[in-house]
């Protein structure tokens, strides 16, 4: 839908500008892919194209349109799908299918929320651990999920799940 531009009165800056500013990740996706295209980034194309049918995919699957919290969903499976495709690449001995999706994987991290440290992540652990009282490796059923829900989309899960167990393992 093309909205007409209005110039000088200032009411219509001000609209404009807030329109640009609360995009949708599925508005950008389609800007992104059409930058890409128009850049002859065959690469990135290819991605972008991929994650918007895993989108619809998981749309159709759900049978309703995903928020932009659904989509980070389906994006941070998809960095998770690259990462052990990658691992798996280099173990077999093809560093160039590696190398493939990792920049796949980066193209995919730039909708993502900032990732936090792992000093982050360790104090939130440890805050949780102190909350809730664990001692030891089988209360990790008790901290996990809080932990998860206090990183929720900013922490790869197996790095929490490795710093839990560390940290109830003292």
């Amino acid at each position: 839908m093309r909205v007409p531009e209005f110039s000088g009165h200032p009411l219509c800056i001000l609209f404009s500008f807030s329109r640009v500013q609360s995009m949708s990740l599925k508005d950008q996706l389609m800007q992104d892919m059409k930058t890409a295209m128009k850049a002859k980034q065959a690469d990135r194309l290819g991605t972008i194209r991929q994650l918007r049918s895993a989108i619809k995919n998981k749309e159709i699957e759900l049978r309703q349109d995903l928020d932009d919290k659904g989509i980070l969903g389906v994006i941070g499976t998809a960095v998770k799908q690259r990462r052990e495709a990658a691992q798996m690449y280099n173990d077999n001995g093809r560093p160039e299918l590696a190398a493939k999706e990792e920049a796949e994987m980066a193209v995919l991290q730039q909708y993502l929320p900032a990732q936090l440290s792992e000093a982050a992540v360790r104090d939130i652990v440890t805050a949780v651990i102190a909350e809730s009282g664990a001692t030891s490796v089988k209360d990790m059923g008790k901290v996990m999920p809080q932990v998860m829900a206090k990183t929720k989309g900013s922490a790869d899960g197996k790095m929490v799940n490795q710093l839990v167990r560390e940290l109830l393992a003292e």
